[in-house]
């Protein structure tokens, strides 16, 4: 095993929001993660297939400030609350029928990236921005390994067209290469100046 998945899990965000360890608590701030990406998602650039949407800062928001098991909460109630008909998705939209669209694998690998986003910050990579980048960034690929495969299949296979590998490529990925560094550069920022003013409160407290 590597060092890094022998280090222990440090404290995240919301354990600094949940120090008595409270099932309600965590509850709550996983629906509040949910609801973040919800909102997130409605932040839209159409395309012809799938849409770049703000979604994916927060999922890495969500698993960093959550943890890895509460940000894939979040992320798995968001994808529940979405197939049962909440218009939680892009454009407010919400049903069992988003399954057969080809963006739908995206919404699957946010789960395991959200997953791996809080996975980083529980090794502390979220309290130095550089660090933090470099996790986010990570966790930002892991959407498209879901995704693309299923937008491929969901094409191809089930609407009948006949899309190579370098247009697959052109829809699910090329896009969103340039969006994807500016979410995680945005988290990166966003995260370790959380961790300040958490750190400011309680020296605060201590005084």
């Amino acid at each position: 095993m590597t060092a890094a998945a022998l280090s222990p899990r440090h404290p995240v965000l919301a354990d600094a929001l949940n120090r008595h360890r409270s099932l309600g608590v965590d509850a709550a701030l996983v629906i509040a993660g949910a609801a973040i990406v919800a909102l997130l998602a409605q932040v839209e650039i159409p395309l012809p297939v799938v849409p770049i949407t703000g979604q994916t800062l927060g999922v890495l928001l969500v698993g960093a400030a959550l943890g890895a098991r509460r940000g894939a909460a979040a992320l798995t109630a968001y994808m529940v609350a979405g197939l049962a008909g909440a218009p939680v998705f892009a454009g407010f939209s919400g049903s069992l029928a988003a399954v057969m669209t080809p963006s739908f694998g995206f919404i699957l690998g946010f789960i395991p990236a959200a997953y791996l986003a809080g996975w980083f910050a529980e090794r502390s990579w979220d309290r130095r921005s550089w660090k933090a980048f470099a996790g986010f960034a990570a966790a930002s690929v892991v959407p498209f390994l879901v995704g693309v495969p299923y937008m491929a299949w969901i094409l191809n296979a089930v609407m009948g067209a006949s899309t190579d590998l370098g247009q697959i490529l052109a829809l699910g990925v090329t896009p969103f290469i340039a969006g994807g560094v500016v979410k995680a550069a945005i988290a990166a920022v966003a995260i370790p100046l959380a961790w300040r003013g958490v750190r400011a409160i309680d020296r605060s407290q201590r005084d």
